[in-house]
């Protein structure tokens, strides 16, 4: 059965860094709004920070849906799922900031994700996390699959792009600067990293 954990260390941390996908979930305040639920991946994507704190680089992507949430109200709730080995599912509920490029944070907390490139995917953002409740369940249900490696189609694609044409594609989109409910979405246009 499910158990609480005070903070995240030792075999709990040594299973969420393991994991090579997890999901991210945030709604607005509004009962009528959009609740968002992501993917994530991408290796050196995500790091602790500390036994409390754990971040994630936010990269370009068709909206800005957990950004606006966050700005709004700060609510994010993270899960790993074991797909491999021993059954476990492992979310952090807590509140999170988007962390912008123009932030003075922005830089230190960067330099936290060394093996990544994040010029290939279009940064947008550091979203921090504080976890105000830790807990694992059992898993039973999840299945096996195996992880053969990232995809390579986001970094082709978001490559090729500057700052300025970043910010350009950004604009274009519907749902970056504002989200599908109306909230402040990205700040725009990007400050160049």
């Amino acid at each position: 059965m499910g158990k609480t954990y005070e903070r995240i260390d030792g075999r709990l941390r040594t299973f969420i860094e393991a994991q090579p996908l997890f999901f991210t979930a945030s709604a607005p305040l509004s009962g009528d709004g959009t609740v968002n639920l992501s993917p994530k991946g991408l290796k050196g994507s995500f790091v602790i920070l500390d036994e409390l704190t754990v971040a994630y680089l936010d990269f370009a992507g068709s909206t800005a849906e957990t950004v606006a949430h966050l700005r709004e109200n700060g609510r994010i709730t993270l899960m790993w799922c074991a797909f491999q080995g021993p059954p476990n599912i492992v979310r952090v509920h807590g509140r999170g900031e988007p962390v912008f490029r123009d932030d003075p944070r922005f830089p230190d907390l960067l330099a936290r994700f060394p093996d990544i490139d994040p010029t290939a995917h279009g940064l947008r953002a550091v979203i921090v996390v504080r976890a105000e409740l830790i807990r694992d369940s059992c898993g039973f249900a999840v299945p096996y699959m195996s992880y053969d490696g990232d995809r390579e189609l986001h970094a082709k694609r978001f490559a090729r792009e500057d700052d300025a044409s970043l910010s350009e594609y950004f604009t274009k989109k519907e749902h970056i600067a504002t989200s599908m409910d109306g909230l402040p979405g990205l700040p725009l246009p990007l400050r160049p990293l």
